[in-house]
């Protein structure tokens, strides 16, 4: 991510990275702008919600994503079995067996035919009537559940929060394509590809979730066709030479968001992190820092205050002056002036 490269809208963005990183509503959001061209936070807003042009629900590694709209139904078809069985043994601990989990899935179906959008709480109430506990992670699990069998996805923010809809209401159901699993599954890899070169096929098994032969599946499909190469142990595709930028006046400075694609994307990331610096921006139980890039190398990190304009940088060493730039976009883009 370096080079000048940006997107002019949120659907572009979306379509050319195709899994946006989604646990966090507002790091989605950061995550787009930093790969935009003056891309507002109410335009984002726009492409998920009257545009319907991107989608927010769980897909790579079973957690919550933002992807294009008519790549929804193919990716879920594809990944969903899977996190659906790895996530069985939990369904079991928390006494949620499958008559329960499709029961719930038929009272989010109704609930959301006649009540929709509702928040996660609404929802929650509603599944009380099973007698599910309101208190534990059941409803979680089955709200989830029921996004992973094609039942909801994320709807409109109210107030702030997130809502659900009946995945088939609010979804193009035309448009989009569908494969067969062998197909899509090369579809995935190529879209990570292009996304992502160069890689490897663990980077991308760590990505989406899928296991190391999946992924030698993927690239042997991919390979077959003629669409990529290997060079140095790293895939990318065929025929595409990629010139590193040359040294420039105006480096290209980016803050990424917490967990940002860009760092999590792979199975590690020594080429664009320090290795001296690598515990500032993982700095363990999980974490992955918000941090500032430039020309695809990380030279800080950052962090929000209370405050309106109140955005922290803790540099690695002295920062250019293109690091307060892009601060006061960042800002600008949370803290809209109207």
């Amino acid at each position: 991510m370096a080079g000048g490269a940006r997107e002019g809208s949120a659907e572009a963005v979306v379509r050319r990275v195709f899994g946006i990183q989604a646990q966090d509503a507002t790091a989605a959001d950061l995550g787009i702008r930093v790969r935009g061209r003056d891309i507002t936070a109410q335009a984002i807003r726009t492409a998920y919600e009257k545009e319907r042009s991107i989608v927010r629900n769980w897909y790579m590694r079973g957690t919550l994503h933002t992807i294009p709209s008519h790549e929804a139904r193919w990716v879920l078809q594809l990944l969903s079995p899977r996190i659906l069985a790895a996530t069985n043994r939990r369904y079991q601990q928390l006494g949620l067996d499958d008559d329960l989990r499709q029961r719930a899935d038929h009272l989010i179906r109704h609930a959301l035919a006649a009540h929709g959008p509702l928040t996660r709480a609404e929802l929650t109430e509603h599944l009380t009537t099973l007698g599910i506990s309101p208190d534990g992670q059941e409803p979680f699990h089955l709200i989830r559940h029921a996004a992973l069998t094609g039942v909801l996805c994320h709807g409109p923010q109210r107030a702030g929060e997130a809502t659900y809809v009946l995945f088939d209401d609010w979804l193009p159901t035309t448009g989009g394509a569908r494969w067969e699993e062998g197909a899509a599954l090369a579809e995935l890899g190529r879209r990570y590809l292009a996304a992502h070169a160069p890689a490897t096929l663990e980077d991308f098994a760590a990505w989406s979730g899928l296991p190391v032969t999946w992924a030698r599946r993927a690239w042997k499909l991919l390979a077959e066709s003629g669409v990529i190469t290997e060079y140095g142990g790293l895939t990318m595709f065929a025929g595409r030479v990629e010139e590193l930028p040359g040294p420039s006046d105006t480096p290209d400075v980016r803050m990424l968001p917490a967990y940002d694609n860009y760092l999590i994307g792979y199975r590690t990331r020594e080429m664009s992190v320090p290795a001296l610096h690598q515990a500032r921006v993982w700095p363990g139980g999980g974490l992955v820092r918000p941090t500032v890039i430039a020309d695809g190398l990380a030279i800080a990190t950052w962090s929000r205050g209370s405050g309106a304009r109140s955005i922290k940088v803790d540099a690695f060493e002295p920062v250019q002056r293109e690091v307060d730039i892009e601060k006061d976009a960042v800002v600008r883009f949370l803290r809209p002036t109207t």
